[in-house]
């Protein structure tokens, strides 16, 4: 390569680099306290299990309306960056202020406001990500997962940080994800591409759904993408199970006398950020498998993998059972990158590109947000009826079962229902 050509292209590297700044802190914001606030919540402040349950609701419930109301909002009124970055200065303001909280109905309240403000940015970074890079003329299916991978990596140093710093179960871990949040949202204003908004394409086409920005659920009008999101949500139940629960049930390993001093149960987040760094592989690999064999098969591999996670965690120990858990931690790279980065990037190359905040926010809000709430809600109850045993503590082994059964029900009927024909080496077709 000559000089010149060194030259132009390195504003284009420069744009990727910010990108992949952008994804590390959008992601070390969440790891630094999504995986630890069980132990926060139960081993520091002594709050009850009914009342986590519903913080993990705030997820799904920001996710209903949050995203897809931002990715309007993006699409027509305001640059998707500043947008980004002034949802990101008020989400770390509240992060800041939830260890003044002493009372778990008050803390719910502060937590659903954070998530109000934290869950639509991570549509509108994707979104932000496929502004740039198509308007500079990359390729979306190759570009975008090795800038999305150090989302991945931000959420591992957030969690290794977190726990290597004695803040697991400490209010510091809020301190941590307030302030990186608002470096996040400072940056995001100062240095962030501009994407403009879509307005005109809009005023151009005046329709009672283009009138109040709803053209995005105009989708559900067509029978793969309605099929598409259906499975989204019915396997986005699934997503934020071992978040919920994954740390937690190594920790209470503790309770067991033969396992209580083991390294593994003390040090559990270490563990599970074996699942993030799983992660980074299987992004690096989409672009690969979904040239090779198409979004049904890749999505329908994601359903399998979580089965396989499930039914590994149910069979493992923090002993001579640590193999199944490590190997389970590898499999969710493939279970949780093979639906949430295709199904994004499916989303982006199906759709028109003036509706793209918003569909984006339609994808999270199926995953995310009807899909959470249907997790932690079903999760909740089947727990506290069917799998809590006389002394109090959690049949993790029939828990874990029962989630792999669940995935293997829903791997079944996407299989059948879900009709794409992908033909080798077809890339997916670009909207303009």
């Amino acid at each position: 390569m000559s000089l010149i050509d060194a030259e132009s292209n390195s504003p284009n590297q420069n744009l990727k680099y910010r990108l992949i700044l952008m994804s590390f802190l959008q992601f070390f914001v969440w790891g630094s306290w999504l995986i630890t606030i069980a132990n926060y919540w139960f081993d520091t402040m002594k709050w009850g299990p009914v009342e986590f349950g519903a913080i993990f609701s705030t997820l799904g419930l920001s996710s209903l309306f949050m995203p897809t109301l931002m990715g309007i909002v993006a699409d027509r009124w305001v640059n998707a960056e500043k947008l980004y970055g002034i949802l990101h200065l008020f989400g770390g303001l509240v992060l800041l202020y939830l260890p003044q909280v002493s009372e778990p109905n008050s803390f719910y309240w502060w937590i659903f406001l954070s998530m109000i403000f934290y869950m639509p940015t991570i549509a509108l970074s994707n979104s932000i990500g496929y502004n740039v890079l198509k308007s500079n003329n990359f390729n979306v299916v190759k570009d975008f997962p090795p800038i999305r991978v150090w989302g991945t990596i931000g959420f591992i140093v957030a969690m290794w940080v977190t726990n290597l710093t004695g803040n697991k179960a400490t209010f510091g871990q809020f301190y941590i994800g307030g302030f990186t949040e608002i470096i996040l949202g400072l940056y995001a204003i100062a240095f962030l591409p501009k994407c403009p908004t879509n307005n005109s394409a809009f005023e151009n086409k005046r329709t009672f759904w283009s009138s109040f920005g709803l053209d995005a659920f105009r989708l559900f009008a067509q029978y793969k993408m309605a099929l598409f999101f259906l499975f989204s949500m019915l396997l986005g139940a699934s997503l934020q199970l071992t978040n919920m629960y994954g740390d937690l049930y190594i920790s209470e390993f503790k309770k067991v006398p033969e396992y209580a001093n083991l390294w593994v149960v003390e040090h559990s987040t270490i563990i599970m950020s074996i699942s993030q760094i799983s992660e980074t592989l299987f992004i690096l690999a989409i672009p690969f498998f979904l040239r090779k064999f198409g979004i049904k098969k890749v999505m329908l591999i994601s359903m399998l993998a979580w089965v396989l996670r499930f039914g590994l965690l149910g069979f493992g120990n923090p002993a001579e059972g640590l193999w199944m858990i490590i190997v389970s931690c590898i499999v969710y790279g493939m279970a949780f990158d093979f639906f949430n980065i295709s199904g994004s990037l499916f989303v982006e190359t199906t759709t028109n590109s003036k509706i793209r905040s918003s569909a984006q926010g339609l994808f999270m809000m199926m995953t995310n947000g009807f899909g959470a709430i249907i997790g932690s809600y079903l999760s909740g109850v089947l727990i506290k009826n069917y799998f809590t045993l006389p002394d109090g503590t959690n049949d993790w082994y029939n828990i874990w079962l029962t989630f792999a059964g669940y995935s293997f029900v829903v791997a079944i009927l996407f299989g059948v229902l879900f009709k794409h024909e992908h033909k080798q080496h077809e890339s997916f077709e670009i909207q303009h």
